[in-house]
């Protein structure tokens, strides 16, 4: 068996792709109040709104690119088996190449029904439209997790993390719940390392590499090449 690496990445990471950070100075919930476009409440109360947010991010996205964290992370596939865990809802570790990603708070490039978290609708970079349904003829919103709802795939998620070899968190402050909580499940022992400018104590024992998503997993695949 391949050692096997778990990344769980933030927004950090596609910070170099020009996608806004959450909560750094000039992020997103700086420019918009979360309660007005990322809950249940906010679709059903302006859905015109929270769908044109959600618009506006997915052509961002459009053009956004990979940065070489995202290709570094599929270039290790190459020896060793990697597993992807992220926060984010963009699909750049995809486009660069990574084959095992989980998206715990959904894809901006799907939609599913307000009403029905499934069937899930591959969309791209199309809009959604106040009056798109889905085929059960609930209003049509995109498939993010949203504040006050639950993870649909922790469960998978937690077993990733629970069979790591070792632990790479990349551009995350580990803030959010539950995702957050999923560092605590590696097994004892295994090395673990956090990649942010800005690293916090937060995981105990971890390796702290205060540099960029691209800079720190260079610095960390050298050293992983000298082990």
């Amino acid at each position: 068996m391949k050692h096997h690496i778990v990344v769980i990445t933030g927004a950090g990471i596609s910070a170099e792709s020009g996608l806004s950070t959450f909560r750094d100075s000039g992020g997103l919930w700086e420019q918009v109040r979360l309660e007005d476009v990322a809950t249940p409440d906010a679709f059903e109360r302006d859905p015109e709104r929270v769908l044109s947010f959600y618009n506006r991010r997915r052509r961002q996205l459009q053009d956004a690119e990979p940065n070489d964290a995202h290709r570094g992370l599929a270039e290790l596939e190459e020896r060793y088996r990697v597993s992807v865990v992220t926060q984010n809802v963009d699909d750049l570790h995809e486009r660069a190449g990574s084959s095992n990603v989980l998206h715990l708070h959904g894809k901006l490039t799907q939609a599913r029904g307000a009403a029905h978290p499934e069937p899930v609708y591959e969309i791209g970079y199309r809009d959604i439209n106040p009056g798109d349904t889905c085929e059960r003829g609930t209003p049509l919103r995109p498939n993010v997790v949203w504040f006050g709802e639950e993870v649909p795939i922790m469960g998978p998620a937690a077993e990733t993390v629970a069979t790591a070899d070792h632990l790479l968190v990349i551009g995350t402050s580990l803030q959010v719940y539950p995702a957050a909580g999923l560092v605590s499940l590696a097994e004892p022992g295994i090395p673990v390392t956090v990649i942010d400018p800005a690293a916090v104590e937060a995981v105990p024992g971890a390796h702290a590499i205060r540099k960029t998503a691209t800079e720190g997993l260079r610095e960390w695949i050298d050293r992983l090449g000298d082990t």
